[in-house]
């Protein structure tokens, strides 16, 4: 692994951690210990920041304690720059790997976005965004620069989150997100049936949030919210790009793959029930 490629990675993790904020986040020696009542592996998971000092086993045993406080399985996020050895510890204390991810960038200008056929500005906001984004006469994209409580409730009808907890909390999760964002939906007789949400962190910009409803599926909404966010992001000066899919999900993969995005890298949650 050489050095320029270390420190992209370096990058993107530290862009993720920015973009997506857990609920509560503990600092422990080189150690973030983050919460988010099980919304998200990512925001539920031990990640690497810094040098440790703590024996791990002590460091181990002290994670399993405070998740078990919370009735949270305890999930450690595996990335490449971490020693390999330390998967293999895991392994051996009873950790299964789940939820693998692949992240995947691209260099904007070199992409394949899909050509909108006009844009209509009818609200002020900071980043001076377009109010709809039109692909033909059936699809128009909405953008907003803040992320709305209308747009949140969207969300939660294509993910399915119904937990009470979770619709509190939410919201303040995405309110500490201390980049500029870029809000996409496509409403359909007055529903939201596709979601898409952009972070604008340096030369990058993340995707993130992408759903489609199950009724509108190949329809080209994913396609028409991702380039909006990506062509809009460019406007204000990204360069490149990266999301974050899990793995399995080839229908996904074929999309970003198609709109230009390559595999930089993968990685996993080793992950264990307390008791």
């Amino acid at each position: 692994m050489n050095r320029e490629w270390k420190q992209e990675i370096k990058y993107m993790e530290e862009m993720s951690l920015n973009a997506w904020p857990s609920y509560r986040v503990e600092f422990y020696d080189g150690w973030l210990l983050r919460y988010s009542h099980n919304y998200t592996y990512r925001t539920n998971a031990v990640e690497q920041i810094g040098e440790s000092t703590i024996p791990l086993e002590e460091k181990l045993r002290y994670c399993e304690r405070i998740y078990g406080e919370l009735n949270c399985p305890v999930n450690y996020k595996i990335q490449p720059l971490l020693d390999p050895e330390f998967d293999q510890i895991l392994e051996k204390r009873g950790y299964e790997i789940r939820h693998t991810t692949d992240v995947m960038t691209m260099e904007i200008g070199d992409s394949k976005l899909q050509e909108d056929t006009g844009r209509e500005f009818l609200f002020d906001n900071r980043l001076n965004l377009p109010t709809l984004v039109y692909y033909g006469e059936n699809l128009t994209v909405q953008l907003e620069a803040f992320v709305t409580d209308e747009w949140i409730r969207g969300l939660f009808s294509l993910n399915g989150t119904s937990d009470p907890t979770l619709r509190r909390i939410v919201p303040k999760m995405y309110a500490a997100i201390p980049k500029k964002t870029i809000v996409a939906s496509v409403e359909l007789d007055g529903r939201m049936v596709a979601s898409g949400l952009g972070i604008r962190d340096r030369e990058w910009v993340g995707i993130y949030a992408i759903y489609v409803s199950p009724s509108c599926w190949s329809r080209g909404y994913a396609r028409a919210v991702c380039s909006t966010i990506l062509k809009e992001a460019a406007r204000l000066g990204a360069k490149k790009a990266y999301l974050q899919v899990t793995s399995e999900n080839r229908k996904a993969k074929s999309l970003y793959e198609s709109l230009g995005f390559f595999h930089f890298y993968t990685y996993w949650f080793r992950s264990r029930k307390n008791g």
